[in-house]
């Protein structure tokens, strides 16, 4: 996935999830974050942001704020990143499969509903931007949506379907992927139980410069 129209800025705060504000070229400007998670490690004073100029000349906001700079890693941010670039990944993961976004199956809507030959799968798609020492975890905040994703995804596997939970790494090359059960212990529990039911789990990392983003290479996960 490919942005169009990006800027280097500093970033200077961030008063609530949706606003931030950034130095671009010497002035102060009011932006989009694209990412309603804390993303308190990422998001400190004076960092190196990149932000993609908005479409809408008018809108309030002139930019979205899409990747940071921490340390020596660049780190993409946009909570919508991984869907996209999983929608270019799939195609190479189940070549000649169907493919299909945002699909509904009972009163639950998924990432991606995929026929695979004679299979039947459908996915989830997480983007994990939480990195320490090269350890990336899962989620940043609780995240009781994240539980009921897990839980519709055995639902699925009850019914006959294969269920796939894909974390999408926002970086590259990470030492491996783990649940935060510090955070949200009942996430991590609900992704064992999941496990040991059948649905499938993958991490890769990708391939980040501040104009795209692009899935690159299968990570290692701990439970």
């Amino acid at each position: 996935m490919v942005y169009n129209g990006i800027v280097t800025g500093k970033f200077l705060a961030r008063p609530n999830r949706f606003i931030a504000y950034a130095e671009i070229d010497g002035r102060i400007e009011k932006c989009h974050v694209k990412n309603t998670g804390r993303c308190r490690e990422l998001l400190t004073e004076g960092c190196t942001v990149y932000l993609e100029r908005a479409k809408n000349p008018e809108r309030k906001t002139r930019f979205d704020l899409v990747a940071v700079q921490k340390g020596d890693r660049l780190i993409n941010m946009d909570s919508y990143a991984p869907n996209l670039a999983a929608a270019e990944f799939l195609p190479k993961l189940f070549p000649g499969a169907v493919i299909r976004r945002e699909y509904t199956y009972g009163n639950s809507r998924f990432d991606f509903y995929v026929e695979y030959n004679e299979r039947k799968i459908f996915l989830e798609v997480k983007g994990v931007t939480l990195e320490e020492e090269g350890v990336v975890r899962f989620p940043d905040a609780p995240t009781e949506r994240g539980i009921k994703h897990i839980n519709e995804l055995v639902r699925c596997m009850e019914e006959g379907y294969e269920a796939y939970l894909l974390f999408v790494i926002q970086m590259r090359d990470v030492k491996y992927f783990t649940p935060n059960d510090d955070t949200h212990p009942q996430f991590g529990e609900a992704l064992r139980n999941a496990t040991a039911k059948g649905v499938k789990l993958l991490a890769y990392d990708c391939e980040v410069t501040p104009e795209s983003m692009e899935i690159r290479k299968e990570t290692e996960i701990r439970l």
